[in-house]
């Protein structure tokens, strides 16, 4: 079959189809998911917009914290005391579980030198792993599968729950797959006319023909791999109805399933909190708690949680000072949290934000994001880190 016929035998060329929002990330798939980590699975979960750590974690006992925020401070009866100087906003009441449990880790004022309060710039430094002035076309999971992969990585290896791709699951020769739904997936490329044209045999030496060809191949066959994944197992647990619990509840699926999937990316976006916080956070933080509790009681019940690390973070933290606006603007430092069931430390993993101690009216960063990084790939991946992120970071004592 000649590439002119293919292409309108395929019908790819028309629009109706979408297949190129689901076909992002798909650069050279191949055959088999390498083994660096055995069975371990890393769930990154990204708070976009730069959620408020001081508004989320929340130094009660401080009173620079109050008169820095006269508006929006949330008041010491509305805090749950975790037994220390710090306590949890309301909204993540049900994450209490977690740290009863010893699965929650928090990581206080993580960021980077010379740190950029640009949303845009600020996020690809956190997905490439990068220097605030340098500037990487590949993501840090992305570079992971270049390095772990060695050619053997299905599509499916690193998956996005989203309609497009991160940078952070772009690699210089593989990339993750992205979509925002399995179902949605699988019923577009079962169209007769895709499944048609999967299974035709071309004949041409056309380096786009190929490519066109391959891709689309890969693409059925990893709807159908997921798709069946995900009819495998129903979960245990009862999800919140909001997009970001669903999320977490197709996540629960596939590794409950056995799929080969060892990377997850999801995201919750809206805590660009300038104006009106208080209520904003607070039902983003209610979704965030409800969401990653149900995700550790579903695993857990099936005894995966101690296979499971999930990482979540956001760009930047936000400012001491409230602006005029009941709200607060772009930050520096902030919070990680590391939830799963092989965490050396529960509760407070370092030394709590010095509120006497500000760098222009921000926190100062403590703990540079890329030794977590650096970290998660070592001991936890089985990867090489060093040679991944092109630098050498300390490494921390997180996992038992």
């Amino acid at each position: 079959m000649k590439r002119r016929q293919f292409l309108r035998y395929s019908a790819l060329a028309s629009g109706s189809l979408f297949i190129p929002a689901f076909l992002k990330g798909m650069n050279n798939p191949v055959s088999q998911v390498f083994p660096a980590g055995g069975s371990r699975k890393l769930v990154i979960i990204q708070l976009g917009g730069g959620n408020d750590g001081l508004n989320t974690i929340i130094p009660f006992r401080n009173d620079i914290y109050y008169s820095s925020r006269p508006q929006i401070a949330i008041p010491a009866k509305d805090i749950i005391n975790i037994g220390s100087d710090m306590g949890f906003n309301q909204a993540l009441k049900p994450m209490m579980k977690l740290l009863e449990k010893n699965e929650l880790s928090i990581l206080n004022n993580v960021g980077y030198p010379n740190p950029d309060r640009s949303h845009f710039r600020s996020m690809d430094i956190w997905q490439t792993a990068s220097d605030s002035k340098e500037y990487l076309e590949t993501g840090w999971i992305g570079r992971y599968l270049d390095s772990e992969c060695k050619g053997e990585c299905k599509p499916y290896t690193a998956i996005e729950l989203d309609d497009s791709l991160a940078l952070a699951l772009k690699g210089k020769n593989v990339k993750g797959l992205s979509f925002s739904d399995i179902n949605t997936f699988s019923r577009v490329v079962s169209s007769p006319s895709i499944r048609r044209s999967a299974n035709t045999i071309i004949d041409s030496d056309h380096e786009n023909v190929a490519y066109l060809y391959k891709t689309l191949t890969e693409t059925v066959s990893s709807a159908d791999y997921l798709k069946e994944k995900l009819d495998l197992k129903k979960n245990r647990t009862d999800y919140a109805n909001t997009a970001f619990s669903q999320d977490l509840s197709t996540v629960a699926q596939l590794i409950k399933s056995g799929s080969e999937t060892k990377i997850y990316y999801v995201s919750l976006g809206g805590f660009d909190t300038h104006n009106r916080q208080q209520g904003r956070q607070g039902r983003l933080l209610q979704m965030y708690a409800d969401g990653i509790t149900a995700f550790c009681d579903d695993l857990r019940k099936d005894q995966l949680l101690d296979e499971t690390l999930i990482m979540t973070f956001s760009e930047f933290g936000r400012r001491v000072n409230e602006n005029g606006s009941a709200g607060t603007d772009h930050g520096t430092a902030n919070q990680i949290f590391l939830a799963g069931g092989k965490l050396n430390r529960s509760g407070f993993f370092n030394e709590l934000p010095d509120l006497n101690d500000l760098e222009n009216g921000d926190l100062k960063f403590k703990l540079d994001f890329r030794s977590v990084y650096s970290t998660i790939l070592k001991k936890w991946l089985g990867a090489d880190d060093k040679l991944i992120l092109s630098k050498e970071f300390p490494l921390l004592n997180l996992f038992t």
